[in-house]
């Protein structure tokens, strides 16, 4: 039996590539092509992020820079200003679009994302705690808070879920409408503050990277290699929970562990996102979309999920920042703007279908 979810699977399907010889990893070749060209886009818009913008960099001196041979003033805007933030979009794409693969597997839901059903608003919740009931405005504070609220909420939906599996459509609709609570539980805190602590907290809640320093990606990366890579050892659970909770059960998974062990990997990605830039709309409701469609696959595809999302995350800051150029939009209204178109579009085509 063949399954093509995660782009990267177990078994042997026809037109696969078998690689190693115990280890038998079986390579789809079309996710490998959509992963090949998002990696080009990826160096692509890079180079232009760093070249461009109200310091233009030709270039030959971008690659002096890079070379390290020049300390001037073009360094300065490459080295410490352009390329981490480039980084850091690449790292907060890539995982929100891994935390959107894993929800929407697990609810079997296109609609199944840490945004969507609550879990970033409960990072939002706890960071905004940290900000203004506290009045700690340091990163290590309000990305504390945001961790502690995502896993908080995530506990809670799964309670509240258990009796139908923690998946689902129970899954989202709990999540959506414990979300609408923290929503206006967000809203009181920001009324309910003075105006300066008000103004940071709402700087903070549209989600930026405008702030993104080498002291935030260093974090940002050493939580990306430890969590990424745990996608391999999901990849083949999350295909057999794709066939429904009976038939998953029935070739020996325990589908409850499984689907709780997802949710809370799912979780913690998108709270450390939330901690290093604040909450990024719909990036991850849309990634893992696309990167099914433009895979073939029946599935969600994690792998690619993570390279689409990395490539829609730097397209989204490359417009905030120079759209209103020389003034700088928080990436999470450019993104929440896609994201509303996108949601449009997956209505009317699922209003097109026969049957929906």
């Amino acid at each position: 039996m063949t399954h093509q979810p995660s782009g990267i699977t177990l078994g042997p399907p026809t037109g696969h590539r078998v690689l190693g010889s115990r280890l038998r990893l079986l390579v789809h070749s079309r996710s490998v092509a959509v992963i090949g060209v998002a990696s080009m886009i990826m160096l692509l818009m890079t180079a232009v992020s760093l070249a461009t913008g109200p310091y233009p960099v030709s270039p030959g001196m971008l690659i002096e820079v890079l070379r390290g041979r020049n300390e001037g003033l073009a360094s300065f805007f490459v080295l410490e200003q352009r390329l981490p933030r480039a980084v850091g979009a690449l790292l907060i794409g890539g995982a929100l679009g891994l935390s959107g693969a894993l929800f929407q597997s697990v609810s079997r839901n296109p609609l199944g994302s840490p945004d969507i059903v609550g879990f970033t608003r409960g990072a939002t919740t706890g960071g905004l705690v940290m900000i203004i009931a506290l009045g700690s405005t340091s990163a290590l504070a309000s990305g504390g808070g945001a961790i502690l609220g995502g896993a908080l909420v995530a506990c809670i939906v799964i309670l509240l879920t258990l009796r139908h599996g923690a998946g689902g459509d129970a899954l989202v609709l709990t999540g959506i409408a414990l979300g609408q609570t923290l929503a206006s539980l967000n809203d009181y805190l920001l009324t309910a503050t003075t105006v300066e602590s008000a103004e940071a907290a709402k700087t903070w809640q549209h989600g930026s990277l405008n702030g993104v320093t080498w002291q935030t990606v260093m974090p940002l990366a050493l939580a990306a290699a430890l969590l990424l890579p745990m996608v391999f050892w999901l990849a083949r659970p999350a295909q057999l929970l794709e066939l429904g909770d009976d038939a998953a059960a029935g070739l020996g998974l325990r589908v409850r562990r499984v689907r709780a062990t997802m949710i809370g990997y799912g979780v913690v990605l998108a709270a450390v996102c939330v901690a290093a830039a604040g909450p990024i709309g719909f990036l991850a409701l849309a990634a893992p979309q696309l990167a099914r469609r433009l895979c073939h696959s029946a599935g969600i595809t994690p792998i690619p999920s993570v390279a689409v999302g990395a490539v829609l995350l730097l397209l989204a800051d490359f417009t905030a920042g120079r759209l209103l150029s020389p003034f700088q939009l928080p990436v999470g209204l450019v993104s929440s703007a896609f994201g509303g178109l996108y949601l449009l579009w997956l209505l009317n085509r699922t209003d097109r279908r026969p049957g929906a």
